[in-house]
């Protein structure tokens, strides 16, 4: 009898807290008001505050981050979605390299996989939470004490269990979509609506500000004699968010929401005596937001132990080779030297000009190792030409105009170079809205726009199903 890995969770199965499926049909308008809670109770828990902090002054390393982890400094939501995100990252890629072999077609092996991902984001969780509370993230360990160092770990941890359960709501079919995939989204959006309309005030050299974009423009047209002045600090201004990185953000939401629809249609035919027909679509986009994620993933993770080890190492030469962090305003931490400093986006259209060689190697690292990571998600998510061919043949379908052993070969064609240019893609305009300083950066933008883009699909889908907005009822 051979050793499965998967039997290693088996025992665990027990104590993991479970959301049973639905036993009926859940009308659309119960599952709009469940992923509504889902989300009110998110938003609560990412506005209230860590019980027993000492200091939250203090440099953030995952400040360039945040927006797109679904985390919300000092908060109960301080890890955000990270856990669960790279758990089912690691679990993905281990099944679908066959490090870890599971058969989706055994009941069985559906739970245990699904047990196995929900224990890795557990254990990362609590692993994560125990190494930011002891490396003074809150003030010193020594300074809040052992029991205060244990209670911000288990609320950490609390937390952690909370956006999990939360996403499995969604996930076994009470909800729409995916519990992570709508905190990324409202947390973005959030951000953006905050920079745009926010009334909070600011006494500067040039007088009374207001944080919001929005709010600023309308203040200082009212306050300045001189009109031109005023249009010009409104979209110039460098403190507070500007008009110009506002319609950035829009002109990057478009942009990428126009992308999105850009496809090849391949016309299939059954080879059967029914001779059905259809297409199968092959979207620029073909990976999605998944690269990307991943990517960032890796970068936040580098970035923290970088900073980790600067603060402990400060003068070691192979640290400071990872890079030399210094705070900057609003509690962030920037790496002025080393790998860390080439690995971070552009701020503006001013490092272009200002630190042109750094803004070509991010664009280099940035564009190749997303290229890189489209290759190789096809390959792991069960998308490769291989995969796509098998499912068609399944089906009974092939391409239309070719013999059915040439179907595999055509898609090996198409597929792979259609998921490094979207690859590509996604990286180049990720990095124009950096460039032009778009609110919530230019990675936050796609992951929401495509996950935006998702939930339109979704909400077509169920109401084709229901019979169209008549029959919503929340019952």
């Amino acid at each position: 009898m051979t050793f499965r890995a998967l039997n290693i969770v088996r025992p665990f199965m027990g104590l993991l807290p479970t959301i049973r499926k639905p036993a009926r049909r859940v009308g659309f308008g119960e599952k709009l008001l469940w992923t509504s809670v889902t989300l009110f109770v998110f938003l609560v828990c990412s506005h209230i505050p860590l019980f027993g902090i000492m200091s939250s002054e203090t440099s953030d390393p995952f400040y360039w981050m945040r927006a797109i982890l679904a985390s919300n400094r000092g908060t109960l939501m301080e890890l955000g979605t990270s856990p669960i995100i790279s758990a089912g990252m690691i679990m993905q890629v281990l099944s679908n390299s066959g490090l870890l072999v599971v058969d989706t077609a055994i009941k069985e092996d559906q739970l245990l996989f699904a047990g196995a991902e929900k224990l890795l984001a557990l254990v990362m969780t609590f692993g994560q939470a125990v190494v930011q509370v002891m490396t003074g993230f809150y003030g010193a360990p020594g300074s809040i004490g052992a029991g205060m160092c244990l209670m911000l770990v288990l609320q950490l941890f609390v937390a952690g269990l909370i956006i999990v359960m939360l996403d499995e709501v969604l996930e076994s079919g009470y909800g729409l979509g995916s519990g992570v995939s709508l905190f990324i989204a409202t947390n973005v959006c959030e951000n953006i609506f905050w920079k745009a309309f926010s009334p909070t005030t600011h006494v500067t050299g040039k007088g009374t500000e207001f944080e919001g974009a929005v709010v600023g423009l309308v203040h200082v047209l009212f306050v300045r004699k001189n009109k031109f002045l005023a249009l010009r600090e409104a979209f110039c201004r460098t403190n507070f968010a500007n008009m110009s990185s506002l319609l950035a953000t829009v002109a990057v939401f478009l942009g990428i929401a126009y992308l999105q629809g850009v496809r090849l249609e391949l016309p299939l035919i059954g080879n059967g005596n029914t001779r059905q027909q259809g297409k199968y679509g092959i979207k620029l986009f073909y990976t999605s937001n998944m690269p990307i994620m991943l990517l960032t993933t890796i970068m936040s993770h580098i970035f923290f132990i970088s900073q980790m080890l600067y603060r402990r190492f400060p003068e070691n030469m192979f640290v400071r080779l990872l890079g030399v962090w210094e705070p900057r305003k609003g509690g962030g931490m920037y790496a002025e030297r080393g790998f860390a400093h080439y690995m971070m986006a552009p701020e503006s259209l001013r490092d272009l000009f200002f630190s042109p060689l750094k803004t070509l190697a991010y664009l280099c690292f940035f564009l190749g190792l997303s290229f890189f990571l489209s290759r190789m998600w096809i390959e792991v998510s069960g998308t490769a030409p291989k995969d796509v061919a098998r499912r068609l043949k399944a089906q009974g379908m092939t391409l239309r105009g070719h013999r059915d052993g040439s179907l595999q070969k055509e898609l090996e064609r198409i597929i792979p170079i259609a998921a490094g240019l979207g690859g590509v893609v996604i990286a180049f305009v990720c990095v124009c809205a950096d460039l032009l300083g778009a609110v919530g950066s230019g990675t936050g933008i796609l992951m929401t726009v495509t996950i935006i883009y998702q939930y339109f699909e979704i909400f077509a889908k169920e109401l084709a199903e229901f019979g169209g907005y008549k029959t919503i009822a929340f019952k």
